[in-house]
């Protein structure tokens, strides 16, 4: 626990955390498709209600699963690149211990229906207080570490690391201004619809940074070490950094279509979505490319194949979103379950894969190992992961449009075509489609679970890495 070594006791906490909340929260998202098709399923118990249970499993994907993984390579990465131990062990031990409290808090509140009713953002004044003071603490951890790094160069995945750091506070902070009644109960400060329009900046903006710029982060160290490669085109990931973080600030009322939110400002949200299209496959096609050369490693190596297909999954996802910002799109799309295909293309496609591709290339770097107990088990996850996730979306994106067009059905007298119930009856086959996809999904990381646990077994134990001298061409004067 030396200057001399790097601080890899916080990464692996969060990575092995990473692999247990991943399991957690998409049991608790089969659980609720589940109760889709059999209302009935469950108790009939207020804290087992989908209306409970739902948020349940979003803040658990995405701040559980995908925090610790973003916390488990950050830390990881910023130590690699700037030749350096992490500033501050203790506060770094801090952030670890902090986020899994806001975690274990989390899925006790919002079961017992302890909530602010705002999307991404559910928890109450005092957890999101903490919150607050574990971020500042990362964000202390990560820009010390950058400010003490013994190279002149930062790495373009420590860009973005420091853009969602930074993004992620101003978000949380402005958007959790609120009137504390009791412990437990509080009112936003902000009135109506501008309440509406400050929840879907940081909505918006939590899927920018958190769920994009982050993992891109990830995807700019990972995906050339495993491919053996350069970064494509070192000028085009600053370009589409600085593209990206302009432009997505500016997309969120796109969520509020068709709302009394001015239209002006729906307009605008529009337009931004639309232009961040280039800066969106400018990170993907950086990506992709990336492999030129390698591209015959994708026969033999799983872990490439996860983080390949992340980026192609990333891709899509990023052409779909602009496309159902456009206001007759959306017309359509909205409160449909092609939403609902959109997000998972995103969180299961993109955030999931790359990060299990990325668990399995560092876990066994953290315990010594040249890779996982079974690269074969890998490949079977990969199949399985890629197949759900594929029948999941394809199903929402089947259920959404036909919703869409059964909901402004008309008849010639200009009275609804079809009742929301018929609409309803028609989409139960889709519900099924999507349940068996997130079983696979599940299967797969029970899978990884199994492959983390034999690799642990068969390594000695966690091992120190020495600090490594940067270059002298590279050397911080």
């Amino acid at each position: 626990m030396t200057a001399t070594h790097y601080n890899d006791k916080v990464v692996r906490q969060f990575a092995i955390m990473t692999v247990v909340w991943g399991i957690v929260g998409m049991l608790v998202g089969v659980l609720i498709a589940a109760q889709l098709l059999w209302p009935d399923l469950l108790p009939p118990y207020s804290f087992l209600s989908f209306a409970r249970l739902r948020p349940l499993h979003t803040n658990a994907v995405i701040f559980a699963f995908g925090g610790s993984a973003l916390f488990a390579t950050s830390y990881y990465i910023v130590q690699r690149t700037c030749h350096t131990r992490l500033f501050l062990d203790k506060l770094a031990a801090f952030t670890f211990w902090g986020w899994q409290v806001v975690i274990l808090l989390a899925a006790v509140t919002l079961p017992l229906g302890m909530t602010t009713s705002k999307e991404y953002a559910e928890l109450e004044w005092p957890i999101d207080i903490l919150i607050a003071i574990v971020w500042v603490a990362y964000g202390v951890v990560f820009f010390g570490t950058i400010a003490q790094r013994k190279v002149k160069h930062i790495y373009v995945a420590n860009w973005f690391f420091a853009a969602y750091i930074i993004t992620i506070a101003v978000l949380h902070i402005v958007n959790s201004l609120a009137i504390p009644v009791t412990l437990t109960k509080s009112y936003s400060v902000y009135p109506g619809v501008v309440d509406a329009m400050v929840q879907w900046w940081y909505g918006h903006n939590a899927v920018g940074f958190f769920l994009t710029a982050a993992f891109l982060g990830m995807m700019y160290y990972f995906v050339p070490k495993q491919a053996g490669r350069p970064v494509y085109s070192y000028r085009l990931s600053v370009v589409h950094f600085w593209a990206l973080i302009s432009t997505y600030m500016w997309a969120g009322p796109h969520h509020l279509h068709y709302t009394t939110l001015p239209d002006w400002a729906q307009s605008l949200g529009m337009v931004f979505s639309l232009i961040l299209l280039a800066p969106s496959w400018g990170g993907m096609i950086n990506g992709m490319m990336t492999l030129s050369g390698a591209w015959h490693k994708l026969r033999t190596d799983p872990i490439l194949k996860f983080m390949i297909v992340s980026l192609s999954f990333y891709g899509m996802s990023t052409f779909e979103g602009p496309m159902m910002s456009i206001k007759t799109v959306n017309a359509l799309s909205h409160y449909t379950d092609w939403t609902i295909g959109h997000v998972h293309s995103g969180a299961l496609g993109w955030v999931a894969m790359i990060s299990i591709g990325t668990m399995y290339a560092l876990i066994p770097k953290l315990y010594g190992r040249e890779q996982m107990y079974s690269v074969k088990l890998i490949d079977v996850h990969f199949w399985t992961t890629t197949i759900g996730v594929v029948l999941y979306i394809t199903s929402m994106w089947i259920a959404g449009v036909m919703q869409g067009l059964m909901w402004r059905a008309t008849n010639a007298d200009g009275t609804l075509t079809y009742s929301f119930v018929e609409s309803l009856n028609a989409t139960y086959p889709y519900y099924l489609g999507r349940l068996i996809g997130g079983a696979l999904v599940v299967t797969g990381m029970l899978l990884m679970a199994v492959n983390t646990i034999r690799t642990f077994q068969a390594a000695k134990g966690p091992v120190q890495h020495a600090v490594m001298a940067p270059d002298a061409a590279e050397a911080r004067a």
